[in-house]
């Protein structure tokens, strides 16, 4: 399939991702020293990084591989908001952002001393119902100019109108994928494919003893859900596809594992960018688990481009 997609047509690919978006930031520092207030190391920071994260990152991984990516997403009108922003515009993201005078942004900051995590420190609360619907009417007019709609839900509360949306993207015939949270499933009712992890899918189906167990389970909820598809990443057993033509089962592509973080959203960020091109899904999984397997041998939330992930082949 890889040899009729091309850059220039991945480049024409739109996808417009929905969800929380976050700032990560990384303050790196010396510890020489226990404080004299208390039994904890002194950090002398050093260096300040930041970097986008949560849907922001999902979106990302789509620029990186030479397709267009829009955000939605609703932030607070704080320091954190304007950084997240500009950051996110710098990456060739189009950015529509509500803000709400109310609403932190979800920042993350990760204090690093002697090459390991100290503490990480979480600001955040939840959308208030009236950016929300703002944010639904903007997605009304937006979807119909993309070609794939991807939610990266993250449970931070920007999706709760995710029912209505997914509806008319369908309704407009858009490729609909979720990156599911929590165990209200019932609210991806719809969408053209899931991508849950072992872990995500375990607590909305409950443990399966046999592979035979585990595709009962996952088609009684696809057919539930009315999905065309859905897609269980299973870190090093690789991912299985369930849909209407049975399984697809792809293999882990056996690399170096450094860092497993964002892997999943390399995984739905490529499916996204594929199917937008119009392949079928079945034909971009083994392409989306390929670029997983590159960007766990690399530290952090990472990312792939169109280079990486044909030459891997």
């Amino acid at each position: 399939m890889s040899m009729q997609l091309t850059p220039e047509k991945i480049s024409k690919a739109r996808v417009l991702v929905v969800g929380d978006a976050m700032l990560d930031r990384y303050w790196y520092g010396a510890v020489d020293r226990i404080s004299p207030e208390a039994p904890v190391p002194v950090v002398r920071v050093t260096r300040t990084e930041e970097r986008i994260g949560a849907a922001a990152n999902v979106a990302y991984n789509i620029v990186t591989l030479g397709a267009q990516a829009s955000l939605l997403s609703v932030v607070g009108d704080d320091e954190a908001s304007h950084h997240l922003e500009a950051l996110v515009a710098k990456t060739g993201i189009t950015p529509y952002f509500g803000r709400d005078a109310q609403l932190k942004t979800t920042v993350k900051l990760r204090v690093i001393g002697r090459q390991q995590q100290l503490i990480r420190l979480d600001f955040e609360n939840t959308p208030e119902n009236e950016v929300l619907a703002s944010q639904s009417a903007t997605f009304e007019k937006l979807h119909t100019e993309h070609d794939a709609v991807l939610f990266s839900d993250y449970g931070k509360g920007g999706l709760a109108h995710i029912v209505l949306m997914i509806a008319q993207a369908r309704a407009a015939g858009k490729v609909v994928l979720v990156d599911p949270k929590g165990s209200d499933y019932a609210r991806y009712k719809n969408a053209s494919v899931i991508t849950p992890n072992r872990a995500e899918l375990e607590h909305v189906i409950g443990a399966w003893s046999s592979e035979a167990d585990l595709r009962t389970k996952a088609h009684n909820l696809r057919t539930a859900l009315n999905l065309e598809a859905l897609l269980l990443t299973r870190s090093e057993e690789g991912m299985t596809l369930f849909d209407a033509e049975g399984e697809l089962n792809v293999p882990a592509v056996a690399r170096e594992v450094f860092d497993v973080t964002g892997a999943g959203d390399t995984v739905i960020a490529t499916l996204a960018a594929m199917t937008a091109t119009g392949m079928r899904l079945r034909d971009a999984v083994p392409i989306a688990n390929r670029a997983g397997g590159i960007v766990v041998g690399k530290f952090g939330t990472a990312t792939v481009n169109y280079g990486e992930l044909f030459a891997a082949q």
